[in-house]
């Protein structure tokens, strides 16, 4: 490690601890002046206001050499912005809620990551899935269910190590010899809830325990409903399986539907208090109702490779998430430009131009000398 990376791990670490995340002005502070002049001015004090009121009650806890020993103890590293490892895109959503000023925004400093698994590439198909840590038997074998089959169709699964629908989902993921990434709101060494301590040992073998808290952190309501943005932002999409009408779960569905992720939510008895928060989401039309592995693939899979085959299919089925909001912004006539469909879509001009080429390849799109435009072949499909 050159003198240059490892100044950059010790400022990342560092700033990790100084600041309870999120933190908005130390976020913007670094990314004006860079991690280590930032780590610097912020151990002196030299800090604008916002800066200093995040900051001045820990900015001489300066632990980073210890932090990265303790870590490094345990199997595990600091994951930082700089490195290939990093999930930019999954992180991309957070920086733009940020940016509208939605509280659920914030990409992190860096991460504690622990186990030998490449993050970036673990969470290039993920799902997230999340529930009631007191669910009922039902919950807990539709979680199981769920996490063993997604495993098992090379999908990788998010969830928060909690008791309930989270553990059972880990495990299900793991008996299916898949990968699953557990996100916890406590630091990547502290074994919470103490009754999956045996649970947090197996899941970095096969997959990775993340955090954005340093070594030794010890968990708090607070840092669950902050930790619950990364939930949502890992995951292609998030399945709540159960949820009460006030919970964590729904409070990582919100955040799920503001960084225009795919909700889903499976339906249960309508006598059962775990389900009635389901029951919230899909009665406001803010999630889809699923009920097998199959539909919460079609839902966050590729267009057109992860379809249900349900009876007789005749084509490829409407797009869903960023794909249906650039379908819909297509023109009818004439084409349009990517810059174009980026506008009247909202999507990211480089997640437009990725995804115009697979809607051609199944059939819902062409393009035409002016730019891109529905395929006549399937216009009216799926645009009731």
């Amino acid at each position: 490690m050159s003198g240059g990376e490892r100044a950059l791990r010790l400022a990342r670490a560092y700033l990790s601890r100084v600041a309870e995340p999120p933190a908005p002005a130390l976020a913007s502070f670094v990314a004006e002046l860079g991690p280590v002049r930032a780590a610097e001015l912020v151990r002196r004090g030299e800090v604008p206001p916002a800066v200093d009121s995040q900051t001045s009650a820990r900015r001489a806890e300066d632990r980073a050499e210890d932090d990265l020993r303790r870590v490094a103890r345990i199997g595990g590293r600091l994951v930082v912005p700089e490195d290939e490892e990093w999930p930019a895109w999954p992180f991309t959503a957070l920086s733009v809620a940020a940016s509208h000023g939605l509280r659920c925004g914030l990409a992190p400093l860096a991460l504690w990551v622990r186990g030998d698994a490449d993050l970036a590439g673990l969470v290039e198909r993920a799902v997230a899935v999340v529930g009631s840590r007191a669910a009922s038997g039902y919950g807990q074998h539709v979680a199981a269910e769920f996490g063993f089959g997604l495993a098992e169709a090379g999908v990788t699964v998010v969830s928060g190590a909690a008791n309930g629908i989270d553990g059972a989902a880990h495990r299900g993921a793991l008996a299916a010899g898949g990968r699953t990434i557990a996100v916890l709101a406590c630091g990547v060494d502290v074994a919470y809830p103490a009754g999956h301590q045996a649970l947090l040992e197996r899941i970095p073998r096969q997959g990775l325990v993340v955090s954005e808290y340093p070594p030794g952190h010890t968990p708090a309501r607070h840092r669950f409903l902050t930790r619950n943005r990364l939930i949502a932002a890992l995951g292609d999409g998030t399945v709540v399986v159960e949820a009460g009408r006030r919970s964590g779960a729904k409070n990582t569905a919100a955040t799920t539907a503001a960084l225009g992720r795919v909700l889903m939510a499976v339906p249960g008895p309508i006598t059962s208090a775990s389900s009635q928060g389901c029951h919230e989401l899909l009665r406001s039309g803010e999630a889809v109702a699923v009920g097998s592995v199959a539909e919460v693939i079609e839902s966050t899979g590729r267009l057109g490779d992860d379809l249900v085959r349900a009876g007789r299919c005749d084509g490829p089925g409407p797009p869903q998430g960023d794909a249906m909001r650039v379908h819909e912004a297509l023109g009818l006539a004439g084409g349009r430009s990517a810059e174009a469909i980026a506008v009247e879509s909202g999507v990211e001009l480089a997640r437009v131009r990725a995804l115009l080429p697979e809607l051609e390849l199944v059939g819902l799109a062409e393009r035409d000398a002016a730019g891109w435009k529905r395929s006549q072949r399937t216009t009216g499909r799926g645009d009731a």
